[in-house]
């Protein structure tokens, strides 16, 4: 079963398919893309220039028009591939997306020194936010994706996910109702009733989908638990975007670097006004490919640290390397530090070093990675990717060192190695802004 299919059921969630699996006129795409056109582009030219062609043709106008209906094009695809991952609140990813758009196309006008209408291109820009909104609004208020589900297996998992209507089959037959689709444990040894049943609705047009593919599309975590199926030949990322992802993350941190110099100057003043000890808090932390590096952070704590357990006794050097919510060691500043992740920020210094990138699992001490390694079957996978100063896990999950919430985040990992992709970075970078202002998952 192709994992496009489970990611296609939670699309179908998010826009509101009814009951009969067809959505919706309001959430297919050829009426919100050319309405959005219409309404945004189209609307204030007429409603300015009506139909004086002689006015509309003229080259400011001419760059307007095609200007912003690009604009609305490409975030409107923008938009639509940053919300199909799972726990994306649609409505809250309207304005970045659009404003990138539209600001691309204003700095295209300058650089190229292009006449424009600042009503027209004004007025589409706020027309374009007004139409989206709408659409999200009505594509809200649809029904929800209902689903089928064929007992045997995993199957029953099912019952806790609550973001689909699911009934569960005592028989072989979907009776009246026109379902979106029917799940079933594709490894589970059904009975041969089943199996003609499901063979039946795959021939009849109705997607038939695996139990966990389902299960991963809406809660965002893929799970591992033994080789049974070419699991880890499912979560090679994209190699091209490895190459590319690196040399993006060099050239942002290079830019970057000189902006962060003077905020690194005020920290370290306040760090050493706060607390007596180094401003910086160096550590070797397990990295890409499983090779150990040396981190670097602004110190939160007092005396040592969660990160400066001294060697010994196995059980006091993990306890000394985990970090908890009431840490008393944690310092007034430090706190803030950690509650903003400004305490991250010299880590751009390892991704200048290659060893780390902006978005990616996150590195741990390697007394914690060595014990989550003999604890938690193919952790030692995540290092297929760079660690990075955000991940998928953080912005969904916190903060976590217990091994039972280790291999949650350890889930959400593998989802992010099996989705690897530009559009879930840019995800992670928009909610990293909001946990950064939130601080939500800080310890």
């Amino acid at each position: 079963m192709k994992n496009t299919l489970a990611k296609n059921v939670m699309v179908a969630n998010r826009l509101g398919y009814g009951s009969t699996g067809s959505p919706p006129v309001v959430t297919r795409t050829l009426f919100q893309l050319p309405g959005g056109l219409l309404f945004a582009v189209y609307l204030p030219v007429v409603t300015r220039w009506q139909f004086d062609v002689e006015m509309v043709t003229v080259p400011s106008m001419v760059n307007t028009i095609i200007g912003t209906a690009m604009a609305l094009i490409t975030g409107f695809y923008f938009y639509r591939s940053l919300t199909t991952f799972p726990g994306v609140r649609a409505l809250f990813y309207i304005i970045p997306t659009f404003v990138a758009a539209f600001t691309v196309i204003l700095i295209v006008f300058f650089f190229f020194r292009l006449d424009y209408s600042r009503f027209q291109f004004g007025s589409s820009f706020a027309l374009t936010l007004l139409w989206f909104y709408g659409v999200n609004f009505f594509s809200g208020r649809a029904r929800p994706l209902r689903l089928a589900v064929v007992p045997g297996g995993d199957a029953s998992s099912m019952r806790s996910l609550d973001r689909i209507a699911f009934t569960h089959l005592a028989e072989p037959q979907i009776g009246e109702a026109d379902w979106g689709g029917v799940v079933a444990d594709l490894r589970a040894d059904l009975d041969e009733k089943w199996e003609r049943f499901l063979a039946d609705c795959a021939i009849s047009g109705t997607p038939v989908f695996h139990v966990k593919q389902i299960r991963e599309s809406l809660t965002g975590r893929v799970e591992i638990e033994h080789l049974a199926e070419n699991n880890f030949g499912s979560l090679i990322p994209n190699l091209a975007y490895v190459q590319i992802k690196q040399a993006v993350d060099w050239f942002a941190a290079l830019i970057a670097l000189p902006f962060f110099l003077p905020v690194f100057g005020i920290v370290a003043l306040l760090i050493r006004r706060d607390s007596p000890g180094p401003v910086f808090f160096v550590q070797e932390r397990m990295g890409y490919q499983g090779k150990p590096f040396n981190v670097y952070k602004f110190r939160t704590m007092v005396g040592g640290t969660a990160d400066e357990a001294d060697a010994g006794d196995m059980d006091d050097e993990i306890n000394g390397a985990i970090t908890k919510s009431d840490d008393v060691r944690i310092t007034d500043l430090g706190r803030f530090l950690r509650r903003t992740r400004i305490d991250e920020l010299p880590q751009i210094f390892n991704i200048l070093r290659g060893e780390m990138s902006w978005i990616g699992p996150r590195p741990e001490a390697m007394v914690l990675s060595r014990w989550y390694e003999d604890e938690l079957a193919f952790y030692r996978y995540r290092h297929i990717v760079r660690p990075g100063i955000t991940g998928w896990a953080q912005v969904n999950q916190g903060h976590v060192a217990a091994v039972g919430e280790v291999l949650e985040k350890l889930h959400y990992d593998f989802y992010y190695i099996k989705y690897f992709s530009p559009w879930l970075d840019v995800l992670i970078l928009l909610r990293t802004i909001h946990t950064m202002v939130t601080g939500f998952g800080a310890r």
